[in-house]
């Protein structure tokens, strides 16, 4: 079994979001080294505070977007940047920021929220996750 997990995220809907950091969340509690690559609408997701006005779900799952959100809050369940922040905070998880997509939407480092640790290269990210197990969100 790899002890690499990579996730591409390319959605920004909370519910891939979640997805993500729970996967992350899970992996590193297991001493995983997790990459998350951020790619297109993921990328908007990490814009600094746009996770508080977020309540985008995937067409795929729209009908039942407004129960999710709202069994969430009545839980008092973590955000999933919370959740994110805690799986960085407990293993090997980096967020990172697709270069490409950056230069498309002039976005910067500084735009994002301080857990995108760096932008990379599409190519980078793919040799880095060559060896393990990949999960696309």
């Amino acid at each position: 079994m790899s002890e690499k997990l990579s996730i591409v995220l390319f959605s920004g809907t909370v519910d891939k979001l979640m997805a993500a950091s729970v996967l992350a969340s899970g992996a590193a509690a297991m001493q995983k080294e997790v990459t998350i690559f951020a790619t297109f609408y993921g990328l908007f997701a990490l814009r600094k505070g746009d996770w508080k006005q977020n309540r985008r779900v995937s067409k795929d799952f729209e009908e039942y977007g407004a129960q999710f959100l709202q069994a969430m809050e009545a839980k008092k369940a973590p955000s999933w940047l919370e959740t994110l922040q805690t799986a960085i905070d407990i293993g090997n998880v980096k967020v990172k920021a697709c270069g490409l997509t950056m230069d498309l939407l002039s976005i910067k480092l500084e735009d994002l929220e301080p857990i995108v640790s760096e932008i990379v290269g599409v190519a980078h990210f793919i040799e880095e996750a060559s060896d393990g197990q990949i999960i696309f969100l």
